[in-house]
């Protein structure tokens, strides 16, 4: 069984606090999107460590360090969002009998932060960061990889994802993918699979 964490694991609505701290800074809207976007594609990657990213955000921005701050204080609370407690109890609840893992297009620092809040390495075997890999959704070696670390063929694993091209990728590359619209139907649709 394996798990999408942004959208499906950690409940991540759209705050919209781009916008607000674009004018905050005294920027046009759309500028951090319009500068930065080579930035997050990198840190999403991991072709730069997250203090390069800090450092080319802190030269494309022109922005004050305490802006600078805030910035990445907004923008990781997005980003890591709430846990989806009935979910994270409910995957927690799968091993021994299944074995179980991550699958995340995540950014540079993810695996720390996401540790600190919700110990997601203590209740899984394998977590796959697109940041650590150089991979991401739905690029087919991302799934044979993650199928690698977790020891399993493709036709055993169970996928849920809240991205359809994600679903999509991981149908193709032989998994069982679910697409994630809400904590019971998840459920529900995943233990279909998972019940002889």
């Amino acid at each position: 069984m394996v798990l999408d964490i942004g959208g499906v694991l950690e409940v991540t609505p759209q705050t919209g606090w781009m916008p607000r701290w674009e004018q905050r800074a005294g920027l046009a809207a759309g500028t951090v999107l319009g500068r930065l976007a080579d930035v997050f594609l990198a840190g999403s990657l991991g072709t730069m460590s997250e203090s390069e990213v800090i450092a080319m955000a802190r030269a494309c921005l022109d922005v004050s360090e305490e802006q600078l701050e805030d910035f990445w204080s907004l923008m990781w609370d997005e980003y890591l969002g709430t846990l989806n407690v009935e979910l994270f109890a409910w995957f927690r609840a799968l091993p021994p009998r299944f074995r179980t893992g991550f699958l995340s297009n995540s950014f540079v620092g993810a695996r720390e932060r996401e540790q600190e809040r919700y110990g997601f390495a203590d209740v899984t075997e394998v977590i796959v960061y697109s940041h650590e890999v150089g991979l991401a959704k739905p690029d087919p070696r991302i799934y044979t990889l993650t199928c690698e670390r977790l020891g399993v063929a493709p036709d055993e694993v169970v996928f849920l994802d809240d991205t359809p091209a994600a679903v999509e990728g991981a149908r193709a590359a032989g998994w069982h993918g679910v697409l994630f619209r809400d904590t019971a139907q998840a459920i529900a649709e995943v233990e279909a699979y998972l019940t002889p």
